[in-house]
């Protein structure tokens, strides 16, 4: 490790800190749908006024089923909305380009990603998705996939903190407050602020500039019919051509950029997201970025603290997350810091630029050289973001694998808006329930006994996301259809798949963009994965939710295991790497494990 990465790291963890723990003491009082939220009363006509329209009861409250019921019409109803805009866009406004409607199977695709807060993009959005699509439907999805998740965590932490009550919540009251009083206030402020930076906000159509120097480049010759002429030996006919012109996409970006990193969505409004000048134009955005998308996720943890009316027990959640994040961090920093002993072999200079004097820097920026690259992507899988400043195909084998392990942790290592810290309260009911059949006692978490239901719904949302993801890769490499679309031989290739499916299953949306994925077979098996990798899990824990609301709260005794201390923050972290590992290695020794000592082997 150099001392620019422990500076880069440790600086970046600081602000976070400095950033997320007042804005956790702001959460809770947003999830106090009984309360005005202070220094934002102004917006309470507006949050009023949004009920009476949707004829929304605000005070209603809701048992878990309704919950659950309200949850998944409110977002089915938003993928059929995503879906048919893009099925529509050429013949509506705001589509300078004239783009064609997108077709069906990726529309499918688009439409579950983006709803799922997987974002996962088997399209390039320059050249594909009009202006109102991506501002309507992909980046009002960005705001209402996020919301979902923190109305989820509010719904289970009610569970944990009321006492013998039927009810969790209102769902339409949470998504309200969440994207009113936090999503669109953060969003306006970032977006701001990206937009001093010189990420662009327009509607103008694209510019064709002149180039400095031209470009001249040779492409095989297209025929009369549209297809490459060959010659007599059956070679491609190649034309040299010489362009002194390029292309520059324009359109609203730092609207949607903003929202995109807040929500851990990752979307990007351009194809290479956040590598992309106007998205991600120097090394200050770049940092803000990455502090803005584990911001919330921090947050909640100090949120979560204060609801149950312990602090103790938010620190102990977050010290889990930030042990697992270091040391993942950490791994793929050193990783990317070698030198890549093939290009080594053949004298290839990697890695000579201001940023950095060695290491391996195929497919990442000069704007940030290595360990702001290596750092942007273990945040972005740890937080099931899915935005990309570097091409993870690019990264050396364990480097690649560190971010293959982060999402197979459950993206539970800061995690999504709201996902995060719920899949990681999940694994302390499970840390507690192993606790108490060590010591022969009623496991008990937060003053709630953890029995046999919470036990059952908890296996089916661990199980859920490795038995897609493993599923999907098993087809994928098996069908032709799949391994069409499998550009690199051997165990990268395998990497790959497994990397788009773990991807895809916990809402990552991240590539490691060496996959053809934009056919049919790809788009419903990955669409299938996002699916049922939200709400397959969702619904459980808003049944664990009502289960534990219901309970009595019980006075911890002598007999109580402390749940905030070193001991449990060893458990829970030692829960969540034993399950992954358990359920995962094999399919990573195929991919990652088997090219890193192959690289060994023949270099």
């Amino acid at each position: 490790m150099t001392t620019q990465a422990i500076v880069l790291l440790i600086v970046f963890l600081l602000v976070l800190l400095a950033m997320s723990y007042p804005l956790g003491q702001f959460i809770a009082r947003i999830a106090d749908d009984k309360a005005a939220v202070p220094g934002m009363g102004w917006l309470s006509w507006l949050e009023k006024g949004l009920y009476r329209i949707a004829g929304v009861k605000a005070n209603e409250e809701m048992g878990w089923k309704k919950y659950a019921l309200a949850l998944v019409l409110f977002n089915t109803l938003g993928a059929l909305a995503v879906y048919l805009i893009q099925r529509i866009q050429a013949w509506l406004p705001l589509n300078p380009q004239a783009f064609a409607n997108v077709s069906a199977d990726s529309s499918f695709n688009t439409a579950v990603s983006f709803v799922s807060n997987t974002n996962w993009q088997g399209y390039g959005g320059e050249s594909t998705m009009s202006y109102l699509t991506q501002m309507l439907v992909l980046a009002g999805q960005n705001f209402f996939s996020a919301a979902t998740g923190i109305a989820v965590v509010f719904a289970l932490i009610r569970g944990f903190s009321r006492h013998s009550a039927k009810s969790i919540g209102n769902f339409w009251t949470d998504m309200t407050r969440s994207t009113l009083y936090l999503l669109l206030p953060l969003s306006v402020i970032f977006a701001v602020f990206l937009v001093g930076q010189g990420v662009i906000q327009n509607f103008s159509g694209y510019k064709d500039v002149q180039l400095m120097d031209p470009v001249t480049y040779s492409q095989p010759k297209v025929g009369a019919d549209g297809q490459p002429l060959k010659d007599a030996k059956g070679a491609p006919v190649m034309e040299t051509l010489t362009t002194k012109t390029q292309t520059l996409a324009m359109g609203p970006v730092a609207s949607q950029e903003a929202i995109k990193m807040l929500g851990t969505n990752g979307g990007g409004f351009f194809n290479a997201n956040s590598a992309h000048p106007y998205e991600n134009p120097n090394a200050l955005v770049n940092f803000f970025q990455m502090i803005s998308i584990f911001l919330i996720p921090a947050g909640l943890c100090f949120a979560f603290g204060r609801m149950v009316g312990d602090m103790r027990q938010g620190w102990a959640v977050l010290a889990a997350m930030t042990v697992l994040f270091v040391v993942m961090a950490v791994s793929v920093m050193y990783a990317e810091q070698q030198v890549h002993p093939v290009l080594a072999s053949m004298n290839v200079d990697q890695a000579s630029t201001i940023l950095q004097s060695g290491g391996n820097m195929e497919g990442k920026e000069t704007r940030f050289g290595i360990d702001a690259s290596a750092l942007f992507a273990a945040i972005t899988t740890a937080a099931s973001c899915g935005a990309v400043n570097a091409m993870h195909d690019s990264l050396m084998p364990v480097g690649g694998l560190v971010p293959l392990v982060l999402m197979q942790f459950g993206e539970v290592v800061f995690g999504g808006v709201g996902s995060g810290l719920y899949g990681m309260l999940i694994f302390a009911i499970l840390a507690v329930f192993i606790a108490g059949l060590m010591i022969g006692r009623t496991p008990e978490y937060l003053g709630k006994k953890i029995q046999s239901f919470e036990m059952k719904m908890t296996s089916i949302t661990i199980l859920v996301t490795p038995a897609l993801v493993l599923a999907g890769t098993a087809i994928a490499v098996m069908a032709e259809a799949g391994k069409a679309g499998i550009l690199n031989p051997g165990a990268h290739g395998f990497s790959e798949v497994l990397y788009a499916f773990t991807s895809a299953a916990n809402n990552n949306g991240s590539a490691f963009a060496g996959l053809t994925a934009n056919t049919p077979f790809y788009n419903i098996m990955l669409a299938i994965a996002m699916w049922f990798g939200r709400f397959a899990m969702i619904v459980p824990i808003l049944a664990i939710a009502g289960s534990l609301a219901s309970k009595k709260r019980l006075e911890a005794n002598a007999g109580t295991m402390p749940t905030h201390g070193p001991m449990f923050i060893s458990l829970l972290i030692g829960t969540v790497v034993l399950i992954s590992v358990l359920n995962y290695v094999p399919a990573l020794a195929l991919g990652p494990i088997v090219e890193h000592l192959q690289l060994i082997a023949t270099h």
